[in-house]
């Protein structure tokens, strides 16, 4: 197995140094950037397809919108026998402008062509694709994006040591959240939904892990709203299991998803779960059983479903439980399990 990507990682992360620590073949591809940029692509399109010919692969397995997409035709141009793609939540979304919106359908429309399988995180995305026209239902599969159980289940550190890192009072009750700050993510939502939590229980904390584009303007919004002294600002961590274990309460504020995985984290770690009800979230969160729901783009929406869980500490314990038991349905071996089985039928389907 040799995995190629792009340069790019950005202040969200990166998988590059484990992916390498793990022995895993990994070739950058200078070319291959996440913006619209015809000369790049092209020089992409042309060094994958190079790449794929030269491996001689069976499958070619994309992941990703952009890279997804070029990927896709680089493997058709080489001739591979098998091509599939994951989709992790579609490139195009409602909040798009009409013209943007409708180029990335058609891309999709005419790429699903060239796909042997179209991977799924959550059926919803099936929904999605199958009311813009993408492909037919017999195309899609559904893989749950799994995550490693064990980890998230047991945190390397006390709870009171990683509290008492942050500053936070041990028994103060803490909302917390793992995400990208970036438009998708609302972080502003968030930040707003705690400032009316904070109006209610000046003994709350927030905490963000993460990283991203509007981190200035989260940070300007915090100052404003007077939250400097109850809300902390991480940063990238690697110690998400040990943060979870922190939290009383997670919460996620995404305006869009496919199926993040960050909820299955919390969910493994025992927490109940506060999310905006859209594509897979609304499906890892069985509203009023192992979380609340609230409409993407209300804050006040979310502040009271948080508000319910901190002043009922017995029923989030209960939807935390809850969560933990529902996270098996995301474990890394089942993925890589469902992953292998779909290999094994497409190779046969090829003899």
């Amino acid at each position: 197995m040799d995995v190629i990507s792009g340069p790019q990682t950005g202040s969200e992360g990166s998988l590059i140094e484990e992916v390498r620590a793990r022995g895993v073949p990994l070739t950058i591809e200078p070319a291959l950037v996440r913006e619209i940029n015809p000369a790049k692509d092209l020089l992409a399109l042309a060094r994958l397809a190079r790449f794929i010919r030269r491996g001689h692969y069976d499958i070619v397995h994309t992941h990703s919108s952009k890279a997804g997409i070029l990927g896709r035709w680089a493997a058709w141009l080489a001739g591979a026998p098998i091509i599939v793609h994951t989709i992790h939540g579609w490139g195009h979304h409602d909040r798009q402008h009409p013209l943007v919106r409708r180029s990335y359908i058609l891309l999709e429309q005419v790429t699903q062509r060239i796909t042997d399988r179209l991977v799924v995180v959550s059926p919803r995305n099936i929904e999605k694709g199958l009311a813009d026209g993408i492909a037919t239902p017999a195309k899609y599969v559904t893989v749950r994006s799994g995550i490693e159980l064990d980890r998230f289940r047991r945190p390397a550190r006390p709870r009171e040591a990683v509290r008492a890192e942050l500053s936070i009072p041990a028994d103060a009750p803490v909302v917390g959240t793992v995400t990208r700050l970036s438009p998708q993510k609302a972080p502003s939502d968030f930040v707003a939904a705690a400032a009316q939590v904070a109006a209610r229980r000046p003994d709350a904390h927030f905490v963000v892990v993460g990283d991203g584009p509007l981190r200035a303007e989260v940070e300007a919004q915090v100052a404003a709203a007077g939250l400097a002294d109850c809300f902390h600002l991480t940063g990238l961590r690697r110690d998400v299991p040990d943060l979870l274990h922190s939290f009383d309460v997670f919460a996620l504020s995404s305006l869009w998803e496919g199926l993040p995985r960050v909820l299955s984290q919390a969910m493994a770690a025992g927490l109940a779960v506060v999310a905006t009800a859209v594509d897979g979230n609304a499906e890892a969160v069985e509203d009023g059983v192992n979380g609340l729901l609230a409409p993407p783009g209300d804050p006040q929406a979310m502040a009271a479903a948080l508000l319910r869980l901190l002043d009922d500490p017995a029923l989030a314990a209960q939807m935390g439980a809850a969560g933990r038991e529902r996270a098996e349905e995301f474990g890394a071996r089942k993925m890589v399990e469902d992953i292998a089985a779909l290999y094994e039928v497409l190779l046969a389907e090829r003899v």
